[in-house]
């Protein structure tokens, strides 16, 4: 029998994660995932598999949060709907393959590459680099090829996608707000076809938890999605208030310190 206090401290793990989510403006799987891997050890579901839980869980939170991204970016008009739909196709295959990989890897080297990527994500957030534009138009082939590696990528790595899509979309000189409005609704494809990866490659495994569908585990995905969605206006309020650049790079080094300390847990494992 799930007992309240885990839907209580996922819950609370969720008011979090949406009040950074909406004061950051960005996703929240680099913080979600070591903080879920974490309580799901101490609950002692998953096993040796338990990242691979974190991350199929965390994709199956964000298609809720990416649907409200997607209408609010949509609503503003800053979507390149032509980019998006040239993208889509190639960031659900790369997501698809990724999460079938990922089924068939040890949790300690997806939790490195997960520590690794998040690094990456800090070093960007704090020096704030973006590409020199290129003169090159965008092509569809490009388009497909982006999105396979950023469905992938993001895929093992349980985000939006939003950091590395924003990169390529200004690198091909489109303005940063219809990048990030763009992003935004790559995202949404991301969850989605990461959700199904996940689900459908722990379909076959047997993980000492009666809600568990594939490596998504259910009493989670309810109570942080509800918790997150509450929570998310709050923290868009306080954007308003607060020194975003700050912000962001105290969010980068609290992601950064989460995904090492679950990557030496796992060494240790």
């Amino acid at each position: 029998m799930l007992e309240l206090a885990w839907i209580l401290v996922y819950s609370a793990l969720g008011g979090f994660v949406g009040f950074m989510g909406g004061l950051l403006g960005v996703g929240g799987g680099g913080i979600l995932v070591p903080l879920l891997a974490s309580i799901l050890v101490y609950q002692g579901i998953g096993g040796e598999e338990v990242i691979h839980l974190s991350l199929g869980t965390s994709l199956m939170c964000m298609i809720i949060s990416s649907i409200a991204s997607v209408r609010a970016h949509a609503s503003r008009g800053t979507v390149v709907w032509k980019v998006v739909s040239g993208m889509a196709p190639g960031i659900m295959l790369g997501a698809l393959l990724s999460t079938q990989i990922a089924a068939h890897l040890n949790s300690t080297y997806i939790a490195f590459f997960f520590a690794l990527f998040m690094a990456l994500v800090a070093v960007q957030m704090f020096v704030n680099w973006k590409p020199k534009p290129s003169l090159k138009p965008v092509t569809l082939r490009g388009l497909l090829t982006a999105g396979v590696a950023i469905g992938s990528v993001s895929a093992l790595a349980a985000v939006g996608g939003g950091f590395l899509t924003v990169t390529y979309l200004s690198y091909k000189n489109i303005s940063m707000k219809r990048a990030v409005g763009t992003s935004a609704a790559i995202g949404l494809p991301i969850a989605i076809a990461g959700t199904t990866g996940y689900m459908i490659s722990g379909w076959s495994k047997t993980l000492n938890d009666p809600y568990t569908i594939g490596f998504i585990y259910l009493p989670a995905f309810f109570a942080i999605s509800i918790a997150s969605s509450i929570s998310a206006p709050y923290g868009a309020r306080w954007s308003q208030r607060l020194p975003e650049a700050y912000l962001k790079k105290i969010f980068a080094v609290i992601s950064l310190i989460l995904s090492l300390k679950m990557l030496l847990s796992f060494v240790e494992f």
